[in-house]
This record gives structure tokens, sequence and C-alpha cells, in this order.
């Protein structure tokens, strides 16, 4: 990763971490809130490109709409306007951020029903102007060639994991260990399953392993993953999302029912 990728990861992250400063809250409180709005912003920035190639192409004088079904045969996600990131900036003063948050993460989901459930909803616990100022920062993330948003967001898990100790490892194994791993199993095509997935690092290093053998991950990989703790599957799926990834990851509490996940043709 460059310098400047390296500056910009502890710029958004010094940013961040002052949400846990003035609100006090632990790291397992207030990451998955960050990392709900590095998600936010990634999806408006893939929303935003699509939506201007979309209107680029519309002919002169044509009547037709530029609807829903537009953007998901791009492979973009829909965001309806609330959930936006021009216009959660441009709030008027005095209302409230973390509602306002909550009910655009709503709307994300309404749309995009694979993230019924996954995205974070408790902003409204969470200082103004703090949430004011991480919107902000984050607004400033340049239009990075690549995966630069994906890199960010493992920064953030990376940061998380540490500031949390030996509980950080349930979702978050080092990325050299997992880039390792992959390479060692070479998951050029078929399914990947992994019992104890985490936040998805394994899916998305693998992903990766077959996006650097010139094909398309979507195309070639069907991931299947589960977890026993709820907050850590609904992390994995932010990060597959992401990634431009989806799969079947489920919350599965007791380790002797792991078959559960399965396709019954495994």
């Amino acid at each position: 990763m460059s310098t400047n990728n390296g500056e910009i990861e502890k710029k958004l992250w010094d940013a961040a971490d002052q949400l846990r400063a003035n609100s006090k809250l632990k790291a397992s409180e207030y990451s998955v809130p960050v990392l709900g709005l590095i998600f936010l912003r990634f999806a408006d920035y893939k929303f935003q490109l699509a939506d201007a190639e979309l209107k680029q192409n519309l002919p002169a004088n044509s009547r037709r709409t530029i609807g829903k079904t537009d953007y998901q045969a791009k492979g973009v996600m829909f965001l309806p306007e609330v959930s936006r990131y021009a216009f959660l900036l441009k709030l008027p003063e005095g209302q409230d951020v973390g509602k306002a948050l909550n009910e655009a993460m709503k709307a994300i989901e309404e749309e995009n029903p694979e993230l019924k459930d996954v995205l974070p909803k408790t902003y409204n616990r969470l200082d103004k102007d703090v949430l004011l100022s991480i919107l902000k920062t984050f607004s400033t993330i340049p239009n990075m060639e690549g995966d630069a948003f994906g890199k960010i967001y493992e920064y953030f898990l990376g940061n998380f994991a540490m500031s949390e100790g030996q509980k950080g490892g349930e979702f978050f194994t080092p990325t050299a260990l997992v880039k390792l791993i992959v390479e060692v199993i070479e998951p050029y095509q078929g399914r990947i399953l992994d019992p104890a997935c985490g936040s998805g690092g394994m899916f998305v290093q693998s992903a990766g392993f077959v996006e650097r053998h010139k094909k398309k991950a979507v195309s070639e990989i069907s991931i299947f993953g589960q977890e026993k703790t709820a907050e850590t599957v609904r992390l994995c799926r932010m990060n597959l999302a992401v990634h431009g990834l989806s799969g079947d990851v489920r919350h599965i509490p007791i380790r002797a029912e792991m078959r559960r996940c399965l396709p019954a043709h495994l």
C-alpha cells in the first residue's frame, strides 16, 4: 500500500477515533457504526459513478426515467435519496443526524433485501457533532483506483481488532496470514466454505486471488460461511458488500450445527 494511501487511512482513523473519545464507548460499541459509515461512503461512490454514466447515455429528449433496475444491471446497489451522502451532508442545522443515519440505513435495506438486518442503526446514541465531523471527513476520501475502499475497510477492521485485544481475533485474522492461506489453497473456482469466517477476510482474499488471475470472482466462486456471533456475521456481510461480493453467511451459535449452512449437495 502506498504512503499516500497510508496517510489517508490514518487521517480517517484519527477522525473516527474522535467518536470513541467523545462518546466514552468501547471499541466493540463504536466499531460497527464507523464501519457502517465507510460502507455508506463506498456505496454512494459507486452509485454516483453509475448515475453519471446512466444520465450521460440517456438519449436527448428521452422520456424514459432511470430506475432501480438500471443501477442493479451495472452491479451497483441502489441508494434512495435519503441514503445518499450529499443529502446527509446538507441536513438542516438542528436536525437529528443520528436519526437521519438510522433512516438512511433502513432505506438501503428496504431497497436491497440481501442486506436486511445487517446495517447498523444505533446512530441516535452518538454525539451529533462528532457524527457530522466523521461524515465530512469520510466525504474527502479521494476517488482512488482499484479496491481503495476495501483496503480502508480492512484497515479499520484491523485497528478495531487491535484495540479490542484478544477478543478482536474473533472477527479479524491478520491479512498477511489470510493471504498466505489463500496462496496455498489456490481457490481458482468453486465453492469456498469458511466455518469460522469472522469478518470475511478469507472470502475477500480468495476473490482477490481470482481477480489477479484475470477472471471475475463473482462468476468463479460461491461463498458460504458461518459465525457464532450475530454482530460478526453483519460485519462479514458488510465487508463482502464493500468488495462487491455476496454469499450465504449465517449465524450458527452452536458449532455442532455447522452443517446447517452447507448446501445439501456438499
